[in-house]
């Protein structure tokens, strides 16, 4: 007889939503060609999402939440991964139309995941997670459109946020100079630790504006959207680049075609769900030898699944900074 599975589960029915720290069976849990046990999760915004039924993310019920999730394999079918490896998943829906992280043990399907780099833990992997690894792509798309240190500033907007504080620290540490745009200028120093060389407010962008602004930023990696968006794109300088990968300010972008045609700027669109094998490869190495340990240690925090469901009210209260590491075997 298997031993009980500790995981969080989402239901619903016509009158209740709900999640329930609970046990399940080996039995419960999809069918899939990959098994592992959950060593870390985290706790990620579209998590709070999930378990507090405050969005519309959960597809399929029951579900266990956790968008990703680093573990060791128990079991495989698959050529690529077998017994005792260490794997990383990031997306593919888990934790919206398939079961995700937050348990003990996960079936997987193994073209979502990837090997955990050598340089780093899994742990460590989960400190980083979904926002260091959605930053990681912004910046590599940058650089393959030709932005480098040398081209001038880089604005980061949605700064405070997961994915905005991981791109000022792994510009700064690829030599960047990084403007960073927030909301709460209380947090100056902390962004400046980070690596920002000015902090703006987000008013600066946030409010309609001219279609051809003055010319700024040699690059951006903007996680806000609408108008930012468009006055981001107003102020690149000639050939500057600008990936989106964000919705804090709406969907709309309200702009015009004149940044691209007279200044020959460059939108990027950053996808970190459905992203191809290799490029999570490529980012995932290049974290690895990026980020740091003190740093890690510094923005992230740990919990056990017995403290998912509370963190996850205080998250959406926005009583959280920084990354919540969820230990699934404790």
């Amino acid at each position: 007889m298997s031993n009980p599975i500790k995981a969080v589960v989402i239901n619903k029915d016509e009158n209740n939503y709900s999640a329930t720290l609970t046990t399940i069976e080996n039995s419960d849990l999809p069918n899939e060609n990959v098994s592992i046990d959950v060593l870390y999760s985290t706790l990620n915004y579209k998590d709070g999402l999930a378990i507090t039924g405050k969005g519309p993310v959960v597809r399929t019920f029951p579900m266990v939440p956790g968008i990703d999730l680093v573990g060791s394999v128990t079991k495989s079918t698959s050529d690529e991964f077998k017994s005792g490896d260490h794997v990383i998943l990031n997306g593919f829906g888990v934790g919206e139309k398939h079961w995700g992280g937050l348990a003990q043990k996960a079936a997987l399907n193994s073209d979502w995941l990837i090997p955990v780099p050598a340089a780093i833990s899994p742990k460590q992997a989960m400190q980083i997670g979904t926002a260091g690894y959605t930053a990681m792509l912004s910046v590599i798309a940058l650089e393959k459109q030709g932005i480098t240190p040398s081209s001038g500033e880089v604005l980061v907007t949605g700064a405070n946020g997961g994915v905005g504080s991981f791109a000022i620290y792994l510009l700064n540490q690829l030599g960047f100079s990084v403007t960073a745009a927030t909301g709460r200028l209380d947090q100056s120093d902390y962004l400046k630790a980070l690596g920002a060389s000015q902090v703006i407010h987000r008013n600066e962008l946030s409010n309609p504006g001219k279609p051809l602004q003055k010319e700024r930023f040699a690059g951006a990696i903007d996680s806000v959207g609408s108008h930012t968006l468009a006055n981001i794109c107003a102020s690149l300088k000639y050939g500057g680049v600008v990936t989106a990968c964000g919705l804090a300010q709406g969907m709309d972008l309200p702009a015009s075609v004149a940044p691209f045609i007279l200044r020959g700027v460059s939108l990027i669109g950053i996808d970190s769900v459905m992203r191809p094998k290799a490029d999570r490869v490529e980012a995932w190495n290049k974290l690895a030898t990026l980020v740091k340990a003190d740093y890690l240690d510094k923005i992230s925090s740990e919990i056990t699944l017995d403290q998912v469901i509370d963190n996850a009210e205080l998250l959406m209260q926005g009583k959280i900074r920084g990354r919540v590491v969820v230990n699934c075997q404790s």
